[in-house]
């Protein structure tokens, strides 16, 4: 990391921040957070990145011991990018940070929303303490992405490709998904007449998933 300006300061933060504080460095631990990730879907996660800066932050977190290169087997053979059991570690500080955010009353609702980032929303908004005893497998479809939803005592479990058996599947996109978790006022039955939620799920499931994702109360200044 020869070259990056540093804190020069022995507070662990400011350390931290060394290591992931740099422009986009944090995000591309939220893109890997499900799971490994060739550069070409990292970069459409974050298209805001060049590709120049994307390999700039992955050579630095690599360096750092939070990301590693690996080759997948054939017949894929393809390179792959994921974080290191360490890196992992920063799962439960990305998502604290986010349930921090999401309460800001200045916290932006228009602009466009990865794929992944979207589903880690289910993480950051779950209440574990909304329907005990409740479990569920759910298949979601987000465009071509896929991934399995477990809820079970208490916790969710998020993960990509798609479940077996699943008790319901939701398809939609990464916005109407957005919606659903942070606008109460957003009818589940208005986005399912309009096509924007296609599901075989009964409404009283419907109904009692929301209420696993309550939306966060604005920060009061």
């Amino acid at each position: 990391m020869a070259g990056r300006r540093k804190y020069d300061d022995g507070c662990a933060v400011a350390h931290a921040l060394d290591l992931i504080g740099e422009r986009w460095a944090l995000l591309v631990v939220r893109e890997l957070l499900l799971g490994p990730k060739r550069f070409t879907d990292l970069h459409q996660g974050l298209p805001g990145a060049s590709p120049d800066m994307l390999t700039q932050r992955l050579r630095e977190l690599a360096e750092a011991g939070l990301v590693r290169r690996r080759r997948l087997p054939a017949p894929a053979a393809s390179w792959v990018y994921e974080l290191t059991d360490w890196g992992r570690e920063l799962e439960p500080v990305l998502l604290a940070l986010a349930r921090w955010s999401v309460r800001s009353p200045t916290m932006p609702v228009e602009p466009p929303l990865s794929v992944d980032s979207a589903v880690l929303s289910l993480k950051t908004l779950f209440d574990p303490a909304a329907s005990p005893g409740f479990t569920a497998r759910l298949a979601l479809r987000l465009g071509e992405h896929r991934f399995g939803v477990y809820i079970a005592h208490g916790e969710i479990t998020v993960g990509r490709g798609e479940p077996e058996n699943p008790d319901a599947t939701l398809e939609t996109d990464a916005a109407t998904l957005r919606a659903l978790l942070l606008r109460p006022e957003q009818s589940v039955a208005a986005l399912v007449a309009a096509g924007d939620l296609r599901t075989d799920a009964d409404p009283e499931l419907l109904e009692t998933l929301r209420r696993l994702f309550p939306a966060p109360q604005p920060a009061t200044a």
